[in-house]
C-alpha cells in the first residue's frame, strides 16, 4: 500500500473528546481541574491514560519518580524512540488544556498511526510528566528534572506539600512509584505541543508557534528582617517594620524590568509575614520573587541589580535581608534539527505560523539538557492559562496535532505498514 504521507492527519473528534473526558477528573464548578500532582484525582488521570495507551497497543513502564512512558514499537526497537509528551497534573484553578493537551496529542498520534496501519523504523513513545505545575511539590518540573539529571531522586522524593505529605510518600500513595531507574536515556527526538499560555498567536493571528527556546526563570524567596512592635504605642519613625522597605524594592524592581524591554518579567506570587497578627508590626517578611528573560546575560544582570536594590533598601530603613534561591533555569536553545522539523512540518500542512520562545516554564526545558527537543505552541483564548476559563478552540487543537505528527514521523524514518 503506497502512502501519501502529506495526506495524514489526527482525528480531531476523539482527541477533543480525549480531552474532555480527561477534563471531568477534578473538573470544577467554573469548568476549569483541579487534578494536582500525585493526589488521588491525578491518579485517576494516569490510570485513564493508561488504559487508553494499552488498548493503543503501547507497553507502559513507570519509574521512579512516577513518569510514565508509553512505548509503541518501531521496526527496529534498537534505535532511540522518538517520544513527545507533557504532564497531567493542574493548577488548583487550572484549566483542560494545560499539560494534558500534549500528553493527548501525542497519544491521538499513536492512535493515527494505527488507524493508517504504520509502523515507523524507530519506536515512539509518549511520557507523562510527574509534578510538573509544582502547585502542590515546589520546585516546578520536578519529574523531568529528575530524569534529566537536574535533580537527585532523595531530592525529590523528600519534598514536602503544605500539609507535610512528602513526594514518596504520595508516589506510594497512589501506587505511581515505578522500578525503572528515572535517568536519560538515549532518544532521537523529543517534542512537546502545547497551548502557549500567552496572547502573541492570537494577537498576530497565526495558527502555530514554532518554538525556538525558553526563556530563563529565577525563582528566589526574599525575607526582609525588622523588628516585632505593638502596632499602638510604637511611633512610625522609630519602627524596623519590613514592608516600609517593600514599597521601594518593588518600585526599583519593576523599573529595573522595564528598562530590560518587553520579555522581561517580575512576578510577585506569594507573601507571608511573621508573626501574622492584625495588631503587631512583624518581624519578617517573605516574598516570592520570578524574574524572567531569554538572554541569560540580561537575566543575570536583573539578578545582579535585585540584590543591590535589596541591600540598599533593607540599609535604608535598618532591616536584616535574605535571599534565598528556590530554583534557577538557565533560558534554553532548542535543537536546530528539531526546530527545523516543526518548520517542515508547518510548510507541509501549509500553517500560518511564528517563530518564537516561550515565556513559560516547560517539561522540554529540561529534556533539552539531554535529548534533542523542540516545542509546538497552539493559541489559546485571550493568552488565558492557570486559569478555569483556559481555552484552546478544537480546530487550533486539531492543528497542533498534526504539526507534531508529522514533527515525530519526520524523525522517526517513516516506513509503510
Amino acid at each position: 500500500m503506497n502512502i501519501d504521507i502529506s495526506t495524514l492527519r489526527i482525528n480531531g473528534d476523539r482527541l477533543w473528546q480525549s480531552l474532555m473526558d480527561m477534563a471531568a477528573i477534578g473538573g470544577t464548578d467554573k469548568g476549569g481541574c483541579n487534578r494536582q500532582a500525585l493526589t488521588a484525582e491525578d491518579k485517576a488521570g494516569r490510570d485513564l491514560f493508561v488504559s487508553w495507551c494499552r488498548e493503543a497497543g503501547c507497553s507502559i513502564t513507570v519509574d521512579e519518580i512516577g513518569n510514565i512512558f508509553a512505548w509503541r514499537d518501531g521496526r527496529n526497537n534498537d534505535l532511540p524512540p522518538v517520544i513527545t509528551g507533557s504532564h497531567l497534573d493542574t493548577q488548583p484553578t487550572g484549566g483542560k488544556f494545560d499539560g494534558v493537551y500534549g500528553v493527548l496529542a501525542g497519544l491521538e498520534v499513536i492512535r493515527a498511526l494505527n488507524d493508517a496501519d504504520i509502523t515507523t523504523e524507530a519506536p515512539l513513545e509518549v511520557v507523562v510528566w510527574t509534578n510538573e505545575e509544582g502547585a502542590r511539590f515546589s520546585p516546578a518540573m520536578l519529574g523531568s528534572g529528575v530524569w534529566a539529571g537536574v535533580f537527585d531522586l532523595p531530592y525529590a522524593y523528600a519534598r514536602t506539600d503544605h500539609d507535610g505529605i512528602s513526594v514518596g510518600q504520595a508516589l506510594e500513595a497512589i501506587g505511581y512509584q515505578g522500578s525503572q531507574k528515572a535517568a536519560a536515556k538515549p532518544v532521537t527526538a523529543a517534542f512537546e505541543v502545547h497551548i502557549e499560555q500567552g496572547p502573541i498567536l492570537e494577537q498576530q493571528d497565526k495558527e502555530i508557534g514554532i518554538v525556538k527556546g525558553i526563556q530563563g526563570m529565577y525563582w528566589f524567596d526574599l525575607t526582609l528582617i525588622g523588628k516585632p512592635c505593638h502596632a499602638g504605642p510604637s511611633p512610625m519613625d522609630g519602627r524596623r517594620d519590613p514592608f516600609m522597605a517593600l514599597g521601594p524594592i518593588l518600585q526599583r524592581l519593576y523599573a529595573a524590568v522595564e528598562a530590560k524591554g518587553e520579555w522581561a518579567r517580575v512576578t510577585f506570587g506569594d507573601i507571608a509575614v511573621e508573626p501574622a497578627s492584625r495588631n503587631t508590626v512583624p518581624e519578617t517578611l517573605t516574598l516570592a520573587v520570578d524574574l524572567r528573560h531569554p538572554d541569560k546575560h540580561v537575566l543575570d544582570t536583573l539578578e545582579a541589580e535585585f540584590r543591590l536594590i535589596v541591600e540598599e533598601e533593607a540599609a535604608n530603613f535598618k532591616l536584616g535581608f535574605d535571599i534565598r534561591e528556590e530554583w534557577r533555569l538557565p533560558p534554553t536553545v532548542f535543537d536546530a534539527r528539531c526546530v527545523a522539523a516543526v518548520g517542515a512540518a508547518v510548510e507541509t500542512l501549509q500553517y500560518d505560523a511564528l517563530e518564537m520562545v516561550s515565556g513559560a516554564g516547560h517539561d522540554s526545558g529540561y529534556i533539552a539538557k539531554v535529548a534533542p527537543t523542540s516545542m509546538i505552541f497552539v493559541p489559546c483564548k485571550d493568552g488565558l492559562s492557570h486559569n478555569e476559563a483556559e481555552f484552546a478552540a478544537p480546530e487550533q487543537i486539531e492543528l497542533g496535532a498534526n504539526v507534531l505528527l508529522h514533527a515525530m514521523l519526520s524523525c522517526s524514518d517513516f516506513v509503510e505498514g
